[in-house]
């Protein structure tokens, strides 16, 4: 009875091991699904339905490293299955999100049979490609254990929805549509060098939590809480989340020195 008490006890505890073991891996694989039904949405033209499903692909991101690095259960399985997560979540979805945008900013109708503007939208795509480029050099750079060298790929990713968001639900009667879709491609251009750069960036990884060693990201999140329910208020939540990450990238080039 003793023996087949233990017996039990341990396969008890190996089934909980193996169990503990795979929870990030399930938290990264729904953050892959919800980044197939935001890219989905995205490509029918459901804007704020991709940014929704964008945004809890993040929050199961966020936590399947955490949950990883709380069990002391990092694999290097893991870390792959959460790039290839995060290309769909946060490099072809805002890259769908900014096609369909500027596909209804520089229509050709009535133009001839080349139509130059007809272009314009596939330059969106770059933000899948450069999304790509930036996780692979992640998963190589062992420099960014703690801090990111570039911008992260799911800050790129909530500029981009947050931008497109908005406008696909308001227009900019103050600027040409050819005017803006020429910033747009320059913007494109920039945020991908960004992301693949060697620029120093705070990350909200939590080696404790004391307010000494995280004056940085505490302060960062009481101020996301500020923007997040002032853009709710005054209904540009989604202006908000493009306004976060650039103040994200400031604060990173002025404390890039105390991190």
């Amino acid at each position: 009875m003793q023996y087949k008490l233990f017996s039990d006890t341990t396969i008890s505890l190996n089934n909980f091991l193996l169990v503990k073991r795979h929870i990030p891996n399930l938290l990264t694989s729904l953050n892959l699904v919800s980044g197939c039904i935001a890219s989905y949405y995205a490509a029918n033209a459901n804007l704020e339905f991709a940014l929704y499903f964008m945004l809890l692909g993040l929050i199961f991101d966020f936590f399947d490293g955490f949950t990883a690095r709380l069990l002391g259960v990092s694999s290097p399985i893991g870390k792959e299955l959460d790039s290839l997560a995060d290309v769909i979540t946060f490099g072809l979805t805002p890259s769908l999100m900014l096609f369909h945008v500027l596909q209804l900013m520089l229509p050709c109708t009535g133009a001839p049979a080349f139509c130059p503007a007809r272009l314009v939208p596939y330059f969106s795509f770059a933000i899948a490609a450069y999304s790509a480029m930036r996780l692979a050099k992640y998963n190589l750079d062992t420099r960014q254990s703690h801090t990111f060298i570039g911008l992260p790929t799911p800050a790129n990713a909530l500029y981009w929805a947050g931008i497109t968001t908005y406008l696909n639900q308001n227009d900019l009667p103050f600027i040409s549509a050819r005017i803006l879709g020429a910033i747009i491609v320059l913007v494109i251009a920039f945020s991908c060098w960004i992301m693949i750069s060697e620029v120093p960036m705070f990350a909200l990884k939590f080696k404790n939590f004391t307010w000494h060693d995280n004056k940085v990201r505490y302060g960062f999140l009481a101020l996301v809480v500020a923007i997040v329910i002032a853009g709710v208020t005054l209904e540009v939540y989604a202006l908000a989340l493009s306004f976060l990450i650039v103040l994200y990238a400031l604060i990173s080039l002025c404390v890039r020195d105390k991190q």
